[in-house]
C-alpha cells in the first residue's frame, strides 16, 4: 500500500500531497483542459491515463485494471456523456472512485447518479488531487 507524503515548505505554509502508486483516468474532450489537469496530477505523484471521450475511456479501463479513480467531464461528444460513463464504470468496475466535473452543470455530490464527487469548472487542481487521495484512502 502506498503512503501519503506531506512536505511543507521552509515557511511552513505550503503542503503538497503525493501518492505514489495511485493510478487515475482523466476523461476530458477539451485537449488543453485535459493536458492541464493531467500535468497537475502527475506533478502530485499520480500515474495518469487520459481519454478524450467515453469510448476511449472504456478501452483504457479494460486494459488498465490498476485505475483507482476516474475524473470525467459531463459534456463530451460520442456515445456517452460523463454521467452515463460514470454509471457504466460503477456497474462494470465498482471499486473505481468517480469524480465528475462540468462548466455547464452545477450538481451537488448527492445529485450524481453514482456515489462520487462533483467539481464545477474552473476547479482547484490541489482540491481535486486531495479529494482523490481521500477517496482512495477511504476505500
Amino acid at each position: 500500500m502506498s503512503l501519503i507524503k506531506h512536505a511543507c515548505s521552509a515557511k511552513g505554509n505550503v503542503v503538497k500531497l503525493t501518492r505514489n502508486g495511485t493510478t487515475v483516468l482523466v476523461v476530458e474532450d477539451e485537449a488543453l483542459l485535459r493536458m492541464d489537469i493531467v500535468m497537475s496530477l502527475e506533478s502530485q505523484g499520480f500515474t495518469v491515463h487520459e481519454a478524450s471521450n467515453a469510448d476511449e475511456a472504456i478501452e483504457i479501463l479494460d486494459s488498465h485494471p490498476d485505475i483507482a479513480v476516474m475524473f470525467t467531464d459531463i459534456d463530451m461528444p460520442g456515445s456517452m456523456d460523463g454521467l452515463k460513463l460514470a454509471i457504466a464504470v460503477r456497474d462494470r468496475w465498482p471499486p473505481i472512485k468517480i469524480i465528475v466535473t462540468s462548466g455547464h452543470s452545477n450538481l451537488s455530490d448527492n445529485l450524481l447518479p453514482v456515489e462520487g464527487r462533483f467539481f464545477s469548472k474552473p476547479y482547484d487542481h490541489a482540491r481535486v488531487a486531495s479529494t482523490m487521495l481521500e477517496m482512495v484512502a477511504a476505500g
